[in-house]
C-alpha cells in the first residue's frame, strides 16, 4: 500500500470510516481464512467467545453486550449450534429466554479460537507500540459510543 493514499494528520476533513471499513473487511478474510478448519465464520466467533466469557447469557443479553441486532445473533447461534459448539436452554427463571453454554467440543475449540485470533492482533499490531494501542482503542470506543447513541436515540436519519 503507497502511503500516498493517507492524507496529512493535520486533514481532520478525511473520515475515518473509509478505514475503519477497510480494515474491518481484511480482518474479516483473515479471521475466515484461520477459523475455516473450526468451521466457524467469521460472523460466528464473537459470539463463541463471548460466551466462553459468559456462560449462561442471554441470545438476548449477548446482542445488547455485542451490539449486534437480535436476528444477526439467532443467526450466529444457530449456526454454532448446528457446528455442535453452543447449546441452548430455556431460562428456568423465564421461559421466553434461552441460556447460552458451550459444548464439550466448544469448550475444546475455544483456545485454537484465541490463538488464531491472537495471532491475527498480533500480526495487525506491527508498528504499533502498546501505548498507541492502547489509545487507539480508546478512540474506537468513543467513535462508537457516539454512533450508538445516535442510532439508539433514532438521530440516524438526521
Amino acid at each position: 500500500m503507497d502511503d500516498d493514499w493517507f492524507r496529512s494528520p493535520e486533514d481532520t476533513s478525511e473520515s475515518y470510516g473509509k478505514y475503519i471499513s477497510a480494515i474491518y473487511r481484511h480482518m474479516q478474510i483473515l479471521i475466515a481464512a484461520e477459523l475455516a478448519p473450526f468451521r466457524i465464520g467469521s460472523g460466528q466467533y464473537i459470539f463463541l467467545m463471548t460466551i466462553a466469557g459468559k456462560e449462561r447469557i442471554t441470545q438476548k443479553a449477548l446482542s445488547e453486550e455485542l451490539l449486534i441486532d437480535k436476528t444477526t445473533t439467532t443467526k450466529a447461534i444457530a449456526k454454532l449450534e448446528a457446528e455442535g459448539y453452543v447449546r441452548r436452554e430455556p431460562d428456568p427463571v423465564d421461559n421466553r429466554y434461552n441460556l447460552l453454554y458451550l459444548t464439550e467440543a466448544g469448550r475444546a475449540v475455544v483456545p485454537k479460537v484465541q490463538e488464531a485470533l491472537d495471532q491475527i492482533r498480533h500480526k495487525s499490531r506491527n508498528g504499533i507500540s502498546d501505548e498507541e494501542y492502547v489509545f487507539m482503542l480508546g478512540m474506537l470506543k468513543k467513535v462508537l459510543r457516539n454512533v450508538n447513541e445516535q442510532v439508539r436515540n433514532g438521530e440516524q436519519q438526521s
